[in-house]
C-alpha cells in the first residue's frame, strides 16, 4: 500500500530525515520507534503532506504523492492523528467529530460513522455537545483519534497517542487501536516512544535514529533485539 525509498526531509538545512526507506502492506500494523528528535513525526508529516520532502518517492498504492496537496492525499484515503491531539477547542465534541468527514467517500456514512466512534468511546457520546477545549487529555486523544475514524481511511498514520497520558489512559487508548486495526483490518502506521506497547501491537517495526532506519524486523524479532533491548527497553548493560 504505502513504499518509501530514499526519503530525505530537510529543515533550515538541517537533515531531519536522511534515505530513509520502508514499506507498509495492506492492512498491516506497522510501528515506528526511536527516541526524541530522531524524525519520527517529520515522516509522518511528508507522508501526510504537511512537510516537502527534498530527496526520494512516497508511493501509495502505486501512485507518486510528491505533487499532491494534503487535501489530495487526504482524499486518497490516508488520514492524519497528528502529536498533540490538535482538537478545535471552540467546537463540540460533536462538531470535531464531523468534521473529519468531509472527505468525499465519508460524507454519505457520517451518521453510521459517528455511531461507530461514539460506541468505541462511550465517554465522548456523554460530552458530545461539550467544548473540545474543556476535555480532559486522554478525552482529547480519544476525540482527536475518533475524528480521523470518521474520514474512513484505509491508512491511518498515528503520531505519539500516548504523549503527556497517564498509564491507565494510555491502555485504553492503546487497547481501543488494536480493536479498530482487529474488527476494520486498517492499516495503520504509528509513531510511539513507549517501545513495550508500540511494538506489542505492530506486525513489523523500524528503529528510527538521527532520521535514518537503523533497525526493521517482525515485532518478535525487533523486542527480542539485544540493540532495542539495551537502547529502549533497560536489559542489560
Amino acid at each position: 500500500m504505502l513504499a518509501i525509498t530514499g526519503l530525505g526531509v530537510s529543515y533550515e538545512g538541517l537533515h531531519a530525515l536522511t534515505e530513509v526507506s520502508l514499506e507498509v502492506g495492506e492492512g498491516e500494523f506497522v510501528t515506528i520507534v526511536g527516541p526524541n528528535g530522531a524524525g519520527k513525526t517529520t515522516l509522518l508529516k511528508a507522508i501526510s503532506g504537511s512537510v516537502t520532502a527534498q530527496a526520494g518517492r512516497i508511493l501509495y498504492r502505486g501512485g507518486d504523492l510528491g505533487a499532491l496537496r494534503p487535501s489530495d492525499r487526504a482524499a486518497l484515503g490516508i488520514a492524519h492523528v497528528p502529536e498533540g491531539r490538535r482538537v478545535f477547542p471552540s467546537l463540540t465534541v460533536r462538531e470535531n467529530l464531523e468534521l473529519g468527514s468531509y472527505r468525499r467517500a465519508a460524507r454519505a456514512g457520517r451518521a453510521s460513522s459517528l455511531e461507530e466512534v461514539l460506541s468505541l468511546f462511550p465517554i465522548l457520546r456523554e460530552r458530545h455537545g461539550q467544548l473540545a477545549g474543556s476535555l480532559s487529555g486522554g478525552e482529547q486523544q480519544m476525540l482527536a483519534l475518533g475524528r480521523g475514524l470518521m474520514a474512513r481511511p484505509d491508512l491511518l498514520l498515528l503520531d505519539e497517542p500516548s504523549q503527556g497520558l497517564g498509564p491507565r489512559i494510555v491502555e485504553q487508548i492503546f487497547e481501543t487501536i488494536d480493536r479498530i486495526r482487529r474488527e476494520r483490518r486498517l492499516t495503520i502506521l504509528l509513531v510511539e516512544q513507549r517501545v513495550v506497547e508500540a511494538l506489542e501491537l505492530c506486525d513489523r517495526g523500524y528503529v528510527l535514529e538521527t532520521g535514518r532506519v537503523v533497525l526493521a524486523g517482525a515485532r518478535d524479532a525487533l523486542l527480542a533485539d539485544a540493540r532495542v533491548q539495551r537502547a529502549y527497553l533497560g536489559a542489560g548493560a
